[in-house]
C-alpha cells in the first residue's frame, strides 16, 4: 500500500508537469494605483497556460512567455484582476486598483461561501497560517484557543489521541455533543486525525442557526467546515516541509512523600487506629512492631521492628537499600520523538488547478509502547472543462498504525499513570535481596521484576493497597495493544452554468474506514495470567453522500439576490466483528488460532440513513441591508416513520451602518455592522440506531438451551433533540488597525433524551423519552489589533473571550433529580454543577474529619463552633458546591515580526469554575496500606490544638475522611503557554542563489507551560471537571525547514 501511494504520487507529478519553450522574457513592476507602493506576491500568469510567477518584495517580476500574442494576467487578493497583451513589449509595469468587494473576507458556510461584510450568521475562521508549522497531529488541537465560543480539552496526551471539542456550551445530556464535521463541502464520517494539517487551507466554525441550519438534524452542536488545499494559478511549485523534534511530559507529577516520610505516616495511621488519635505508649509500641507487617517491605538497612521508633520518627540510621529503583515512572517513560515530512506539488492556470501531496508522521510518546505512525496522500484536481462546465476530483488516503499504553483514565493495574502514581514509595520495580539490596537475577543474568508476591524467592508481599501480584512495567512490555486504520475518502463534483445566472452542482463523496485492533494479555502476570489471552476487533465504516444544488445569483441596480435549492442523501454502514480466546499454545504467536478456548465472539451491522431537502435565500439591498433565510426538511432512519421527518430553519439580517450617509460616523470607523439571527437545528445522534424498535440481547440460555433477553422497549415517539438559537452581534473595524466582533447567543435545547423509569412489570427498568430542556446563554468577544504597524517591525494582538451559563429548565416528572457521580441534575442547575458532601474541616481537638450533618445521630453527630457536624460520611449533608463551567475562557495570540523574522505566541486561559481532583483525592488516603501519599498529607493533624484541613492518619476512620466531598474541589483557573512558533524567511536575493523560490526555517513548541492551582493536576482534562489517571499531555519541541521550489 505504501509503495502504491508513492508510485501514484510520482505518476501524478509526471502527468501534471508541463514543458514549454522559452521564447521571450518580460520584466516589470506591479504597484498600488492609489499609493504607488510596490505589491509583493502578485500572481503573474500567462493566460491559458500553467506558466506563472509572483512579484518579489519590491513588486518586480520576470517571466518567460511563449509568444508575442500572449496575454499576462495579474491577480492579487483585494485588487481587481488586470489582463495585458505582451505584444512587442520587453517590460510591462502594472498598477492595480483596490476591489472593495474582494476586500470582504469570504466565509465558508453550508453549501457555499458568503461575504463576511454582509454575512448574517456567526462563524469563526482559522486560516492555514495559524496552524502552519505547529507540531499537532489533530486539527482540533490546532483550534484550541483560536476561536471564541469554542472549547477543547486535552483528555489524553497519547500520540494520535483525538480531543473533544464543544461549541457554545453543552447542548445535550444523553446524546452526542460533538459537532458535525464537513470536509470540502460534504459531511465526513471518518476520524478527523486522518486529515493532515499540512493539507488544510481553511477552517470555518459555524456557531448559530443562520450559518448551519442547512445541515438540519445534525447541526445542533455546531459545524466545523474544513477546506483542503488546491492549486493556484501561476507557475507549478513543489513545497517540502521537514521537521524533527522531541517530546516530554508537559504537566509534572503530583508531589508525593518519599520513603523516609512514608513509613512514619503509616506508623501514625496504625497507632491512631489503636488509640483513637491519642498518644498512648502501648499503641506506639504496637505500631512500631506492626508497621512493617502492614506494608510488607522493609527497604531500609535496619531491622523490621526498628524502622520507626515509638516516638513515630524514622530511625536516624536508616538508609535505603535500593534508592535508585523506587521511581516507577522512570522505567515506563522515555524521551519521545516526532518526525514529520510533507511534500506537495501544485499549480494551475485559468482553466485548471491541481494539488498533490504526500505526508509521513512518526510520533513516539514519552511512555513506552505508545507510538503513532501515519501516511497520508491527497490528489485534488479541478478543471474548467468548458465555459459552462467545471469538474473536480479530490481523493485522499490515510494509513495509521499505533501502539497504545493503557492510560485511558481508569484505575486499571495496567494503566501506567494509575499504577506508577499510586504505588507506595517503598516498593521497587525489580526484585532485591532483602538483606543487601542487591538485584536478584534470573538464569540469563537479567533482573527479575518484582510482582509483590514472590514468596518463592523469599520475598514478602506488598501491602494490600500496593497492587499485589501486578506489575505495570512488566505487563506493558509483555502485552500488546496494536491498532491499525486504513481510510479512503473521495469527493467529486460537476458544476454547470446556464442561463447566465444559474448554476447546478452535484457532489458525490465516499468515505471508507477499516479499523483493526490486536490485543494480547501475557500469560506471566496480570489479567491474562496464567493462560494468556488475545482478542481481535475489526470494524469497517462505509458512508456515501450525494447532493444536488441549484444556485441562482443575480445583481441588478442596488439589488443582489441569491437562491439555493438542494437535495441530499447520506448512507452509513458500520460492521463490527470481535473475538477473544485464551490459553496460549505456542509462545510468541498471538493469533487467535494459537489459543484453545473461545471466551467471546460477536458481530453486528448498523445502518444509518438521512434524506434532506433544503433551500436558502439571501437578499442584499444597496450593499447595506441583507436578509437571509434557510429551510431544511430532514428524515432520519433512527426514528419511527410517523416522526421521522422534521423541519429546521433560520432567518437572519445584517445592516452595514458604516455605509449610511445619515449616520455621519467618524472617519476612523472603517466598518460597522449589526446582525441578528434565529433558527432551529437538530441532533439525531441519540446513541441508538434503532430506538423505535424493541431490542433483544442474544446468547442467554437456560441450562443448555439458547435464548434471548429483552433489552429495551420500542419507543415510537422518540425523535431528535432540537436547538433553538438566537444570536445578535456587532462587527467592527476602526482606525484601520482594529477589528473584531461582540456577540450574544441564547441556545435552547429541547426534547432532550432522558431515561425514564418504567414499572417492573415491563421487563426493563427504563426507556428513553424526549422530555428535557436546557439553555446555554453567553457572550463572545473577538478582537484583532495591529498594535504596531511599521515598515520593519509589526505587532498584532488577537484575543477571544467567552462567558456562558448553562441551566436546565425542564426534567422528566418521574425523575426530577438525577444524580450522576459528582453531579446532580435538577431544574435551575447546570449540567456540570457539583452535588457533594459538605466538608466542614478538621476538629482541632480530635483530628477527625467532619462534615455538616444531614440529621442528628448521637453515635456520630455533635456541635462544633455552633454547627452540627458528623464524623460519618453516611450522615453527611449534600449540597451544590460549584460548577465545572468556568466564569470565562479564551485565547490570546501575539504575533511579532521584524523584517524576515516572526514570532507567534498563543496563550489559552480559563478563569473560575472548579475541578474535582479525583487523582489528588486518591493520594490523600489517611489509611493507606501501601498506596502513595501526596506531600499535603504532611500537614495532617497530629495533636490536640492543631489547626489544619488534613485529618489525622487513621487506618480505621480514613474511609469516612476520604469520601467524595467538596474537600476535593479546587479552582479550575489556568494559563497555558499553548504554542510558540518562530520562523525566519531567507531573503529572496539569497534564496534565489540556492535556486529556490522560498526557504524558511522554524522552531515550534507546544504545551510549553501550564500554570494552575495545583502541581500535577491536568485542569483541562475533562468538561465534567473530574480528573483521572489519563496519559498526561505532551510538551513538544520541533525544528523544521520549509522549502518551495
Amino acid at each position: 500500500m505504501r509503495r502504491l501511494l508513492l508510485l501514484s504520487f510520482v505518476m501524478v507529478l509526471t502527468l501534471l508537469q508541463h514543458a514549454y519553450a522559452q521564447s521571450k522574457t518580460v520584466t516589470g513592476k506591479v504597484t498600488d494605483q492609489k499609493t504607488s507602493q510596490a505589491l509583493p506576491g502578485v500572481a503573474v500568469i500567462v493566460k491559458g497556460t500553467s506558466i506563472g510567477t509572483t512579484t518579489n518584495t519590491d513588486g518586480s517580476y520576470t517571466i518567460n512567455v511563449p509568444a508575442a500574442n500572449s496575454k499576462l494576467v495579474f491577480r492579487f487578493i483585494g485588487y481587481q484582476t488586470v489582463e495585458r497583451e505582451v505584444g512587442n513589449a520587453q517590460s510591462l509595469n502594472i498598477s492595480l486598483s483596490i476591489d472593495d468587494k474582494q476586500l470582504e473576507e469570504v466565509v465558508v458556510i453550508a453549501y457555499g461561501t458568503a461575504d463576511k461584510g454582509s454575512f448574517t450568521g456567526s462563524a469563526s475562521q482559522i486560516k492555514t497560517e495559524k496552524i502552519a508549522n505547529r507540531p499537532v497531529t489533530n486539527v482540533v488541537n490546532a483550534i484550541a484557543g483560536q476561536a471564541a465560543g469554542v472549547q477543547t480539552n486535552t483528555s489524553s496526551g497519547q500520540p494520535g489521541a483525538e480531543p473533544d471539542i464543544r461549541i457554545r456550551g453543552i447542548g445535550s445530556y444523553s446524546s452526542s455533543n460533538d459537532p458535525l464535521y464537513v470536509v470540502d463541502g460534504v459531511p465526513y464520517s471518518g476520524s478527523i486525525s486522518n486529515i493532515s494539517t499540512d493539507d488544510i487551507d481553511n477552517i470555518s466554525i459555524l456557531k448559530d442557526a443562520s450559518s448551519s441550519a442547512l445541515y438540519g438534524a445534525r447541526a445542533a452542536n455546531g459545524v466545523i467546515m474544513i477546506t483542503t488545499k488546491k492549486g493556484k494559478s501561476g507557475r507549478s511549485q513543489i513545497n517540502v516541509k521537514v521537521s524533527q523534534g522531541f517530546s516530554e511530559r508537559a504537566i509534572p507529577e503530583y508531589e508525593r512523600v518519599n520513603a523516609y516520610e512514608y513509613y512514619p505516616l503509616v506508623w501514625e495511621a496504625r497507632r491512631n487506629a489503636i488509640s483513637g488519635g491519642k498518644d498512648d505508649a502501648a499503641a506506639n509500641q504496637r505500631a512500631t512492631n506492626e508497621v512493617k507487617g502492614l506494608l510488607g517491605y522493609n527497604p531500609f538497612n535496619v531491622p523490621d521492628n526498628e524502622i520507626v521508633g515509638t516516638d513515630g520518627k524514622i530511625n536516624p540510621d536508616a538508609r535505603l537499600l535500593y534508592e535508585d529503583d523506587l521511581d516507577w515512572f522512570d522505567p515506563i517513560t522515555r524521551n519521545g520523538s516526532r518526525s514529520d515530512y510533507a511534500l506537495n506539488y501544485s499549480g494551475g492556470n485559468d482553466k485548471s488547478d491541481y494539488y498533490v501531496s504526500l505526508g509521513y508522521l512518526n510520533e513516539k510518546g514519552f511512555v513506552i509502547k505508545s507510538d503513532y505512525e501515519r501516511i497520508t496522500g491527497r490528489v485534488n484536481i479541478n478543471s474548467q472543462t468548458t465555459d459552462w462546465l467545471k469538474t473536480g476530483l479530490n481523493i485522499s488516503g490515510t494509513m495509521t498504525e499505533s501502539e497504545q499504553a493503557n492510560a485511558s483514565g481508569s484505575s486499571s493495574y495496567v494503566n501506567p499513570f494509575f499504577f506508577a502514581r499510586n504505588i507506595g514509595p517503598i516498593y521497587p520495580v525489580y526484585a532485591h535481596d532483602p538483606t543487601t539490596g542487591a538485584y536478584l537475577l534470573d538464569d540469563k543474568g537479567d533482573r527479575i521484576f518484582d510482582y509483590g508476591n514472590l514468596s518463592s524467592l523469599g520475598l514478602p508481599s506488598r501491602g494490600s493497597d500496593a497492587s499485589v501480584g501486578r506489575h505495570v512495567v512488566a505487563e506493558t512490555m509483555l502485552n500488546d495493544n496494536l491498532f491499525r486504520r486504513n481510510a479512503l475518502s473521495a469527493r467529486t463534483y460537476g458544476e454547470i452554468k446556464f442561463l447566465k445566472d444559474f448554476k447546478f452542482t452535484t457532489n458525490l463523496s465516499v468515505d471508507i474506514s477499516n479499523y483493526r485492533a490486536s490485543e494480547y494479555d501475557n500469560n506471566q502476570v496480570g489479567d491474562g495470567a496464567p493462560a494468556g489471552r488475545a482478542s481481535r476487533t475489526n470494524t469497517t465504516t462505509t458512508s456515501y453522500n450525494v447532493n444536488q444544488l441549484l444556485n441562482y445569483a443575480k445583481s441588478f441596480d442596488k439589488h443582489y439576490v441569491e437562491v439555493l435549492v438542494g437535495h441530499e442523501n447520506y448512507n452509513l454502514e458500520y460492521n463490527y466483528l470481535y473475538g477473544m480466546r485464551q490459553e496460549v499454545i505456542a509462545e510468541g504467536n498471538t493469533e487467535l488460532g494459537n489459543f484453545t478456548t473461545t471466551n467471546s465472539l460477536d458481530s453486528y451491522t448498523r445502518e444509518y440513513r438521512t434524506e434532506g431537502y433544503f433551500s436558502r435565500l439571501n437578499y442584499t439591498f444597496d450593499d447595506k441591508y441583507t436578509f437571509s433565510s434557510s429551510y431544511r426538511r430532514d428524515g432520519s432512519s433512527r426514528f419511527f416513520e410517523d416522526v421521522r421527518w422534521g423541519d429546521f430553519w433560520s432567518v437572519g439580517a445584517s445592516w452595514r451602518l458604516d455605509r449610511e450617509d445619515f449616520l455621519s460616523l467618524p472617519d476612523w470607523v472603517d466598518m460597522l455592522k449589526v446582525r441578528a439571527s434565529y433558527g432551529e437545528v437538530g441532533n439525531d445522534a441519540i446513541g441508538t440506531y434503532y430506538g423505535y424498535q424493541a431490542l433483544y440481547d442474544l446468547g442467554y440460555n437456560n441450562a443448555l438451551e439458547p435464548g434471548f433477553l429483552q433489552a429495551s422497549l420500542a419507543s415510537n415517539e422518540l425523535q431528535w433533540e432540537s436547538n433553538n438559537t438566537f444570536d445578535v452581534g456587532v462587527d467592527f473595524n476602526i482606525f484601520g488597525r482594529f477589528n473584531g466582533s461582540v456577540e450574544y447567543f441564547n441556545r435552547i435545547s429541547e426534547n432532550l433524551l432522558f431515561e425514564v423509569p418504567l414499572p417492573l412489570s415491563s421487563g426493563v427498568l427504563t426507556r428513553f423519552e424526549n422530555v428535557g430542556t436546557l439553555y446555554n446563554r453567553g457572550v463572545e468577544l473577538h478582537a484583532v489589533a495591529d498594535v504596531i504597524k511599521g515598515t520593519d517591525f509589526n505587532w498584532t494582538l488577537d484575543l477571544n473571550w467567552t462567558k456562558y451559563k448553562n441551566q436546565f429548565t425542564k426534567l422528566p416528572e418521574k425523575s426530577p433529580e438525577i444524580i450522576n457521580g459528582t453531579k446532580k441534575v435538577k431544574e435551575g442547575q447546570s449540567i456540570y454543577d457539583y452535588w457533594l458532601r459538605d466538608w466542614y474541616g478538621v476538629d482541632p481537638a480530635t483530628g477527625n474529619g467532619v462534615y455538616r450533618a444531614e440529621t442528628f445521630d448521637e453515635s456520630n453527630t455533635y456541635v462544633l463552633n455552633g454547627d452540627t457536624v458528623t464524623t460519618s460520611a453516611n450522615n453527611a449533608k449534600y449540597h451544590y458546591a460549584g460548577t465545572a463551567i468556568p466564569d470565562f475562557s479564551g485565547g490570546i495570540t501575539n504575533t511579532f515580526s521584524y523584517k524576515d523574522l516572526s514570532l507567534s505566541v498563543l496563550l489559552t486561559y480559563q478563569v473560575g469554575g472548579k475541578v474535582y481532583d479525583a487523582a489528588y483525592a486518591g493520594l490523600m488516603d489517611a489509611g493507606t496500606e501501601g498506596g502513595a501519599l501526596h506531600k499535603d498529607i504532611l500537614n495532617r493533624w497530629q495533636k490536640p490544638g492543631d489547626v489544619t484541613d488534613v485529618p489525622r492518619m487513621d487506618l480505621v476512620a480514613a474511609g469516612h475522611y476520604n469520601a467524595a466531598s467538596d474537600r476535593w474541589l479546587i479552582d479550575a483557573s489556568y494559563l497555558n503557554i499553548r504554542s510558540v512558533n518562530m520562523s525566519y524567511n531567507l531573503p529572496e536575493n539569497l534564496s534565489s542563489k540556492l535556486f529556490v523560490q522560498r526557504l524558511s526555517v522554524f522552531a515550534s513548541g507546544e504545551n510549553l507551560a501550564l500554570f494552575s492551582k495545583r502541581k500535577g493536576m491536568n485542569v483541562n482534562q475533562s468538561y465534567t471537571g473530574v480528573t483521572s489517571n489519563v496519559y498526561a499531555p505532551a510538551r513538544v519541541y520541533t525544528l523544521g525547514l520549509n522549502v518551495t521550489l
